[in-house]
């Protein structure tokens, strides 16, 4: 005849188990608040952070020659758009090839920026938040009238 066999817990194997589980919660706690990964999120605006991101490219039935001589915001004239500050990005076209970019809130970052296709693009510090971005073809001194990428850190 076969007896059963109840399985208890004696006392010592409860304190292993608790002592245990503490242990390896603990050690996830302090892991975890101390922890720099380089997946981990960044405080918006510190230094070394990206502060801004517009890409931009006109409307889409106008073309970016028609992006208007006075700031503006409309979401049309922007494929991206991005302020670390939460304001507005805006954009304006100075003459051809000739934009001023402002991230409004953003002082104190440098800038830099990318044509399209086979357009290059030199950016530089206008005033406070603003930036100018000349857009030239590639190996050539005129200015053309293209889609841009800015990126403010």
């Amino acid at each position: 005849m076969k007896t059963q066999r109840s399985a208890r817990i004696t006392p010592a194997a409860a304190i292993a188990l608790l002592a245990l589980f503490f242990a390896l919660g603990g050690s996830a706690l302090a892991l975890g608040d101390g922890l720099q990964s380089p997946f981990a999120n960044q405080k918006r605006c510190a230094n070394g952070a990206v502060r801004g991101v517009a890409v931009v490219t006109g409307q889409p039935s106008a073309g970016i020659a028609n992006v208007p001589d006075r700031f503006t915001s409309t979401g049309s004239y922007f494929a991206r758009r991005f302020n670390c500050t939460g304001k507005a990005v805006q954009v304006r076209r100075v003459e051809t090839g000739v934009f001023e970019v402002r991230f409004v809130g953003v002082t104190g970052a440098s800038g830099v920026a990318s044509g399209t296709g086979d357009a290059s693009a030199n950016v530089e510090r206008a005033t406070g938040d603003t930036f100018k971005v000349t857009i030239h073809p590639a190996g050539r001194d005129d200015r053309l009238d293209a889609a841009f990428t800015i990126v403010v850190m």
